[in-house]
């Protein structure tokens, strides 16, 4: 069943790119590399400073990679995921944070903190519900707190920002699923009245085929 669903979300175009990529570095370095994405590693030190002594919101944790990091960097967790199955496994992996399954629409299950963190969790949302969901994250951090988030680029190509049907503009349904994609002009649209603190378009290679994706860092300016 599993690998139904890998092949139905399959890319197929880029199969080529892949087939290189594994005679080119090998298929174990390609698995090696895949596990290489620890982003939030250097950022821990202004996680750790901005935390306040508050448990760390995380939405969109899947199964606990980045909830992991967070936790061996002596910080408390709440984290939230829409499926139940990868609350189970982020569980397994970090036992000692709280989890909650819910989707990202509803109401956060932290009065306050000091840091939310999202990983490619905000992006399958309309523009009216992604600017919400982006107001309540606002809501929930103290001033000069922030939010550590990364988006799907609109070079994106391998994994939906070409070739698909399209919702609205940078807007896909990608293999039954909607998605945006960003560039810079709109990540100041859609964080307005942030602090950007970070602001960087990359590759990660957590899914073997490249995958180009922001990263930013914004927060709630003191008044």
């Amino acid at each position: 069943m599993k690998i139904m669903r890998l092949l139905r979300t399959f890319e197929w175009r880029v199969l080529p790119i892949l087939a290189k990529g594994l005679i080119g570095s090998g298929f174990l370095a390609l698995l090696c590399r895949q596990r290489e994405d620890r982003w939030l590693e250097r950022w821990l030190p202004l996680i750790q400073a901005r935390a306040m002594g508050l448990a760390v919101l995380e939405i969109g944790c899947g199964d606990g990679r980045d909830t992991a990091i967070i936790h061996r960097a002596g910080l408390k967790v709440k984290a939230i995921d829409i499926s139940s199955a990868m609350v189970k496994r982020a569980s397994v992996r970090v036992p000692s944070a709280v989890f909650f399954v819910q989707d990202l629409r509803a109401p956060f299950p932290i009065d306050r903190t000091g840091v939310v963190i999202s990983s490619l969790s905000l992006h399958y949302f309309s523009w009216d519900e992604t600017l919400d969901i982006i107001r309540r994250i606002r809501a929930v951090l103290w001033p000069g707190g922030i939010l550590l988030c990364r988006l799907n680029s609109t070079k994106d190509v391998n994994f939906g920002a070409k070739g698909h049907a399209k919702i609205d503009n940078d807007f896909y349904l990608v293999h039954g699923t909607p998605k945006h994609f960003f560039d810079r002009s709109l990540i100041f649209k859609v964080f307005s009245g942030w602090k950007v603190l970070h602001i960087e378009e990359k590759e990660t290679h957590r899914f073997i085929l490249p995958k180009t994706i922001w990263e930013v860092i914004l927060e709630v300016e003191t008044k």
